[in-house]
């Protein structure tokens, strides 16, 4: 758990310096957006959090490299990077391209019907197999395809679920970081610094989002939901506890086509406090 509050520390540092460096470059017309309130905002600024992650990973090789060896905070690093760069990449073109698009699962397969893929449909297909991607390299799988498919569902289902959370000024960060210090406190151990470290990223982009300067936009909320479902599967290597977990992300992705995630936070006092903390809303 040390490794992982190193983590957290070291990527929120990294993160918040990254924004502080390249703020001005978000200012393009393809990143522009008018917040709920009508305020302008910058987009896609969650791209920061692969450039962290490879930035630490690349020190630390460098720090490690005269021993030769692979030391336990290394071990994920490799299927970290898939997952970031995998998911920000999709997230990012649906950032730019998704614009005025239907949302949820029921809009991107009634463009299908009209013969037009959605930005939304090529991320959740692409994110799937990004999803397997990911797991392969991890080697959670337990090495069947059964496994390869449920645990690659897992990464990939955590991922879109952080993005449903991204509907509010800091919401997304706020709830998969929770959630991801749950589950590294359940996992115990070291194996989780490189996963802290782009939860940490998303962390320290939190003063811009809770300001209504910048979004992480789906290139950031899919991968703070990713690093939430390698931590599942580091916490719960179990085959029966994995397919809970899966469940689990099944259930709530389905019922978000149904359910609104806000009017639940919003009828809820602790959950509409943590939501609202530091935030410009009343």
């Amino acid at each position: 758990m040390i490794s992982t509050a190193i983590g957290l520390l070291i990527g929120g540092l990294v993160g918040a310096g990254c924004w502080w460096l390249t703020s001005d470059a978000f200012g393009v017309d393809a990143l522009a957006r008018t917040n709920y309130r009508g305020a302008p905002v910058v987009t896609g600024v969650g791209i920061l959090i692969p450039v962290t992650v490879v930035l630490v990973v690349a020190a630390g090789r460098l720090v490690i490299a005269a021993d030769d060896v692979i030391v336990s905070w290394d071990r994920l690093a490799a299927g970290t990077f898939v997952a970031a760069a995998g998911f920000c990449l999709l997230g990012l073109f649906d950032d730019v391209a998704g614009v005025g698009q239907s949302g949820g699962f029921r809009g991107h397969v009634a463009s299908l019907r009209h013969g037009r893929v959605s930005s939304g449909m090529l991320k959740l297909v692409g994110g799937a197999a990004v999803g397997i991607l990911t797991v392969s390299v991890l080697q959670q799988d337990n090495g069947t395809v059964v496994g390869l498919l449920r645990d690659g569902a897992t990464v990939a289902l955590a991922a879109n679920l952080g993005n449903l959370f991204d509907r509010a000024p800091g919401r997304a960060t706020k709830f998969t970081a929770t959630l991801f210090v749950v589950l590294a406190a359940v996992a115990a151990t070291s194996w989780l610094f490189v996963p802290a470290v782009a939860v940490g990223a998303g962390v320290g982009l939190l003063a811009p989002d809770l300001r209504e300067k910048a979004m992480l936009g789906d290139a950031g909320s899919n991968v703070m939901g990713a690093m939430c479902g390698i931590a599942a599967l580091v916490a719960f290597p179990a085959a029966p506890a994995r397919w809970i977990v899966l469940a689990v992300l099944v259930g709530l992705n389905l019922l978000s086509e149904a359910v609104s995630f806000s009017a639940v936070i919003d009828a809820v006092a602790p959950l509409r406090w943590f939501d609202r903390l530091g935030s410009q809303r009343r």
